[in-house]
């Protein structure tokens, strides 16, 4: 496994996923890759809390 690189949904910005999160990702059963870099991810949470 290797670093990647991958494009936020949401600020289109480039975020690096990696190999420590992908080992995560796949010891969780986790099966999709992020979509959304960490700032992205934490607001979209922040977001749906805020709601409740």
């Amino acid at each position: 496994m290797e670093d990647k690189k991958i494009i936020c949904r949401d600020c289109n910005n480039e975020f690096i996923f990696t190999v420590g999160e992908q080992e995560f990702y796949k010891e969780k059963g986790f099966e999709n890759e992020p979509v959304r870099c960490p700032d992205c991810r934490r607001a979209r949470k922040n977001e749906k809390f805020n709601r409740r």
